[in-house]
């Protein structure tokens, strides 16, 4: 009975001494572009290992999460898949100066789960006017204006346009993909590699569209979140690029 009554004063008091630890936290709210979607959630799992912080995760395409943004939703980082949009939104001043930096530099790549799909790629566009071809959106999804400049300069946008599948986020057109919707598509490459997918598979080069180079910025209205400086602050660390190079991006030399 004594023995009883030391236990539970013993985890009162545990709880006293963890309920101010856990309460020093701080939380951050992302807007986080959809092909970083496995990556992110690594990259969480460490964070919330080793910080007192919390984060909440939105995901969307880069246009979608911009418009959201500048119609007042309350993010507080934006990363966004291309580095037009944080651009805009620091001429516009809803950002922090001087916290945008480059996290991640993606690849397009074409897909399709079909391994006999195709050894001759363009030989496998040039065709796919009778077949489903799946793209992003590429009003709204970097991705999607990487894969159109890559037809156009293969001289097959005119060709293929009417008749592809539009996802509105590149995690969509992935699915649309994976689910045999689509034959093939241009998909984020990090997504095969994350999912371990086999198939033909198509690492386009990067002469053919302009850098997909993704963009983090600190929103005006985190400026004294700590919670959203240290995950900036992270994203920066030789951990976080290690596991988002192991997620198949490109990475700047310095920051």
């Amino acid at each position: 009975m004594v023995k009883t009554g030391f236990s539970m004063f013993r985890g009162l008091i545990l709880a006293l001494v963890l309920v101010p630890a856990l309460a020093t936290g701080a939380e951050a709210r992302l807007a986080v572009a959809a092909n970083f979607f496995a990556t992110t959630q690594v990259l969480a799992d460490l964070f919330r290992q080793t910080t007192e912080h919390s984060i909440v995760i939105s995901y969307g395409s880069t246009g979608k999460l911009y418009a959201q943004i500048r119609q007042g939703a309350p993010f507080d980082v934006f990363m966004a898949a291309d580095q037009w949009r944080p651009e805009r939104l620091e001429a516009l001043g809803l950002t922090e100066p001087d916290t945008r930096f480059t996290y991640a530099i993606g690849r397009l790549a074409l897909w399709s789960p079909d391994p006999d799909a195709f050894s001759d790629p363009e030989a496998f566009l040039a065709g796919s006017f009778q077949r489903p071809l799946a793209i992003a959106n590429p009003a709204t999804a970097p991705y999607g204006l990487a894969a159109q400049q890559a037809l156009t300069k293969l001289g097959l946008w005119q060709q293929l346009e009417a008749g592809l599948v539009r996802g509105e986020s590149i995690a969509q057109t992935f699915q649309f993909v994976a689910t045999g919707n689509a034959r093939g598509g241009f998909i984020a490459l990090t997504q095969l590699l994350t999912e371990n997918r086999d198939g033909s598979v198509w690492r386009v080069p990067t002469d053919l569209h302009e850098p997909i180079i993704q963009q983090a910025t600190l929103l005006e209205r985190a400026r004294d979140n700590p919670a959203a400086l240290a995950w900036m602050t992270f994203l920066k660390s030789p951990e976080a690029r290690a596991i988002i190079r192991s997620h198949g991006y490109d990475l700047t030399e310095s920051l």
